[in-house]
C-alpha cells in the first residue's frame, strides 16, 4: 500500500502532525468552557500567576484562594474591613485537588482542577 519511502513518510508526518495539532486544540479548549449561568473560565486567564490569598487542608482535599492584581491591592488598601464594595476587575479563583498518597505520612500532588 504504501511502498514508497516518501509516501510513507508523508503518512506518518501527517499523522503525527494531526495528532499535534488536536493537543494543541484541546490545551486551548479549557478557556471555552462555561460553567451553567453564564461565569465562563476564560474570565480567569492567567489564573496561574496570581498571588496566593489562603490554603486550607481538610485531609482528603487541599484548597488555594488566588487573587488577581486588583484583588491583591484592594485587600493591601483595607478591603473589605473599610465597609466598601471591592473594586471591579476584582477576582477570586480557589483551586481545589485531591493529593495522592504515595507512602503514610507523604503525599503528592494529585488531580487538580479549579472551584
Amino acid at each position: 500500500m504504501l511502498k514508497s519511502p516518501i509516501i510513507r513518510t508523508v503518512a506518518v508526518m501527517t499523522v503525527l502532525a494531526t495528532a499535534w495539532s488536536s493537543s494543541v486544540a484541546s490545551a486551548q479548549d479549557k478557556y471555552t468552557v462555561k460553567v451553567p449561568g453564564g461565569l465562563a473560565f476564560s474570565e480567569f486567564r492567567g489564573y496561574e500567576g496570581w498571588e496566593l490569598i489562603s490554603t486550607s487542608d481538610n485531609g482528603t482535599v487541599v484548597a488555594a484562594i488566588l487573587g488577581n492584581p486588583a484583588m491583591i491591592a484592594a485587600y493591601k488598601k483595607g478591603y473589605p474591613d473599610n465597609g466598601k464594595a471591592f473594586p471591579d476587575g476584582s477576582k477570586m479563583a480557589k483551586i481545589h485537588w485531591v493529593p495522592k498518597k504515595i507512602r503514610e505520612g507523604a503525599r503528592s500532588e494529585g488531580a487538580c482542577h479549579a472551584a
